[in-house]
């Protein structure tokens, strides 16, 4: 393999894919630079850190994260430093076979884990160990506006910051997030930009942080989800996601086309509403938990897979989409950082065994991208639709539509997850596939699982409470609106 050239990589976004890219770039000899444009996270310890650093260029950091199995195991493998760190500051592994129906234990049950822990624990943690690898340099407040191309104006020799300054680089990594900033540098530069893959979410959620004030910080009722409790049901969402330090986050998830559910946004309303929702209501006594913010709503992206991160026409190379830049998927689901996590991982082996820049180094980084994303699009695309058409229909007080065929002829996601009460074989399944572990077509697709839960009986009404109508919930809005 021919060394890394001493002109550094370009990392473009100091965030969890670019900090992650940085460091498993460095740790191949790779010199990287990563421009940020936002200031530096303040110092101090990482939990009180944590609690007021505002992330204005990542909205989404102020809500809800947990780090799926697949993130886990890539830690676990690739900087268990970072996992040990978490730990040791408030973080904790939740065993989500606790969760299982009834039936034998196989070793592979040792993956199922999630990481329960406030991204800005996590990145705060990721950030300080890269800030210091040797080889890497860290710049904030830089904005890249353009990019810089070889003669033949065939491949990225490096960008242009905002200040007009040019950085040379040996390949360029677009770690901007969900904007994917190197879309627009490309069709500046003139360069073919192809068509984005797109499907909607239609989903806005609400969520605020909580800090539990029970005897030794014990969760006040169980985590049916395994790694939260709530769920997800005809016509709304209501999530607990335990965090670090004994912090906790409440989610709830509503269409964006119903005006009604705007009440979610004030604490009476927000609170009445999760009040309503099994499994989340205990979350929510005085006696239990103090509230750490105000009620932040934000209107979820579209699942996209981008041009970049696909096959297609000629493109230009040395430029790397990883993260949310080259995917975004339903948010609800949680896949984000783990697959971050994981692209940047294999991006940087791929570079490291072809280091040398040009059109062979960008078909095989795409190829990954595509390889590695496009199953949970297409998964994320189809589950958005259904879930969207449902929530849609009772908010208009109309008959569910029938559920859109699902890709491949798999059985529908409801479906799995009816099976999936009685059945431990079918439950480590979808889970497996919810925690990233594997694809949709690694399990859903087989014979012996399609039969499982096609012989499944019909489920009963599940014991305890159950959710609220829809009706009952529009009605507790409306109750808190008045006064």
């Amino acid at each position: 393999m021919t060394a890394p050239a001493a002109t550094p990589v370009v990392v473009v976004g100091g965030s969890i894919a670019g900090l992650t890219t940085a460091l498993a770039l460095a740790e191949r000899g790779f010199p990287v630079r990563v421009l940020e444009r936002a200031e530096a996270p303040p110092e101090g310890p990482v939990a009180k850190v944590a609690d007021v650093w505002e992330r204005s260029t990542v909205p989404q950091s102020g809500h809800s994260h947990i780090l799926t199995s697949l993130g886990v195991r890539v830690l676990r493998r690739r900087a268990p430093w970072l996992l040990e760190g978490a730990l040791a500051d408030g973080a904790q592994l939740l065993d989500l076979t606790r969760a299982a129906p009834t039936g034998p234990r196989e070793p592979a049950d040792d993956d199922l884990v999630a990481l329960a822990v406030r991204r800005t624990v996590l990145e705060l943690l990721l950030y300080r160990g890269v800030r210091n690898l040797p080889g890497v340099t860290l710049e904030h407040a830089t904005t890249v506006r353009s990019l810089l191309l070889d003669p033949s104006r065939t491949r990225v020799t490096g960008v242009v910051t905002d200040a007009g300054s040019p950085v040379p680089a040996r390949f360029v990594v677009d770690a901007t997030g969900r904007r994917a900033a190197s879309l627009s540098w490309l069709a500046q530069a003139g360069a073919p930009v192809g068509q984005d893959l797109t499907g909607p979410t239609q989903l806005r959620c609400f969520t605020r942080f909580y800090r539990l004030d029970t005897p030794g910080h014990t969760f006040p009722g169980p985590l049916n989800r395994g790694n939260a409790a709530g769920g997800i049901w005809d016509h709304c969402a209501a999530v607990v996601h335990p965090a670090d330090n004994a912090t906790f986050a409440i989610t709830l998830g509503a269409p964006t086309a119903d005006p009604a559910t705007d009440a979610l946004r004030t604490p009476a309303g927000f609170t009445a509403a999760a009040r309503l929702a099994p499994y989340v209501a205990p979350w929510t006594d005085e006696r239990v938990a103090t509230p750490l913010t105000e009620v932040r709503a934000i209107t979820m992206p579209p699942n996209v897979l981008r041009s970049t991160a696909r096959p297609g026409p000629r493109r230009i190379a040395a430029l790397f989409p990883v993260g949310d830049a080259a995917c975004v998927t339903d948010p609800l689901y949680g896949r984000g950082m783990s697959l971050a996590f994981h692209h940047a991982f294999q991006l940087a082996e791929l570079l490291a065994a072809h280091p040398e820049p040009g059109g062979e180094q960008s078909e095989r980084a795409v190829r990954l991208a595509d390889d590695l994303y496009r199953p949970w699009f297409e998964q994320a695309v189809h589950d958005s639709a259904a879930r969207a058409a449902l929530w849609r229909s009772r908010a208009e007080n109309a008959p569910p539509p029938p559920a859109p065929p699902a890709p491949r002829g798999r059985p529908a996601l409801a479906e799995i997850a009816g099976a999936a009460v009685g059945d431990v074989t079918v439950w480590r399944g979808l889970t497996r596939v919810l925690m990233s572990l594997n694809t949709p077509g690694e399990v859903f697709d087989a014979a012996d699982f399609r039969e499982r839960v096609r012989r499944a009986p019909t489920p009963a009404a599940p014991a305890g409470p159950r959710p609220p109508t829809c009706a009952e919930l529009l009605a507790a809005l409306g109750a808190e609106a008045r006064h």
